[in-house]
């Protein structure tokens, strides 16, 4: 089958491999739609443990052509996205849901092949079914809708609440999708450049800020004159996580969704002491990909605007260079097979 591989950090090709054979309690999936992640980034560039040469591709959506195990059959043919935790299913934490504390958890595409690929093998447990209505390219993008609904059930964010987003990548505009559709107000999506705000506006935003051109502070001021009641960074940027913990109203929450890329930072502790600050880490999606695909289903979440670029396989290295430099209106790129 044709993969995208990553030999070593740094060195990426497009390659010929065995197709792969599920085992027990696995699936095989032909992977129809598969999502460029800034998070694959760092996989290519070394700054993620991974397990190489690695198929990386986190982010898919596909039919299921083959399954390890007799009674899995009726998986076979269905449209489905899917977990990428593989886990013992066994422990104290697997058990009660919490599988990325299992302590034999493996991520697929950083521990195991990936997504960027004509084939990929996933634990049958994981899988949700796709309903026609949407598409395979909007349920690649289950994953990150799911990173941005477990942030706001950590944030126990609610309805009414007002909610800044720093960021304006792929996150932070599913985490705007998901707020409006559960009720939060006046929700305000900053960046640094106007470069991605059209959209977010676009997507239902009550305002956009650009902090190259306006003062955060006082725009806010404006918009939320009685404090904003939940801020998220989608950023893991060192001056915007500080800047998120400083503009947070007193007993406020804060939370960490953006990825820091194993950088050690700096904040003012007294911002969140004084303040009475709750800082909530919210790292991955918490198994909800099937709450995902029913809000896209069910017409409630639309992130079409969100795929700004669809290609071959073959033309990874195109889309992998786009996510890098993000150009003009540029937020996902979509392998489509």
């Amino acid at each position: 089958m044709k993969a995208v591989m990553i030999q070593q950090p740094g060195s990426v090709l497009l390659t010929e491999t065995p197709l792969p054979e599920p085992p027990p309690g696995f699936a095989r999936v032909r992977v129809k739609a598969a999502a460029i992640c800034a998070t694959d980034l760092e996989v290519v560039d070394g700054n993620i443990a991974a397990n190489y040469p690695l198929i990386p591709g986190h982010e898919w959506s596909g039919v299921v052509d083959s399954v390890g195990s007799s009674e899995d059959q009726h998986w076979v043919g269905k449209r489905v996205i899917g977990s990428n935790d593989v886990v013992c299913l066994r422990c104290d934490a697997c058990r009660s849901g919490n599988w990325r504390y299992c302590d034999q958890f493996e991520e697929i595409g950083f521990k195991r092949n990936g997504a960027y690929a004509e084939h990929v093998i996933v634990p049958v447990y994981g899988l949700c079914e796709l309903e026609q209505q949407v598409s395979f390219e909007e349920g690649a993008l289950c994953e990150p809708l799911g990173v941005a609904l477990g942030t706001l059930q950590k944030a126990g964010a609610a309805f009414g609440d007002t909610l800044l987003i720093m960021g304006a990548g792929s996150i932070g505009l599913c985490i705007l999708a998901a707020a409006r559709a559960m009720g939060m107000r006046r929700i305000v999506v900053c960046a640094s450049s106007s470069r991605r705000l059209q959209i977010a506006k676009r997507m239902g935003a009550y305002a956009v800020i650009a902090t190259s051109e306006q003062d955060l502070s006082t725009e806010l001021r404006k918009l939320h004159p009685e404090g904003t009641d939940v801020v998220i960074d989608a950023t893991g940027i060192e001056p915007c996580i500080q800047t998120c913990l400083k503009i947070a109203k007193k007993g406020g929450t804060v939370v960490l969704a953006g990825y820091g890329r194993g950088k050690i930072m700096q904040i003012r502790i007294d911002d969140i002491h004084i303040n009475n600050l709750r800082v909530i880490g919210a790292g991955n999606n918490w198994n909800m990909h099937k709450q995902a695909a029913t809000l896209m289903a069910d017409g409630i979440i639309d992130l079409k605007p969100l795929i700004t670029n669809r290609m071959p396989l073959e033309d990874f290295a195109i889309g992998l260079q786009m996510a890098r430099m993000r150009p003009q209106g540029f937020v996902k790129a979509v392998f489509m097979l």
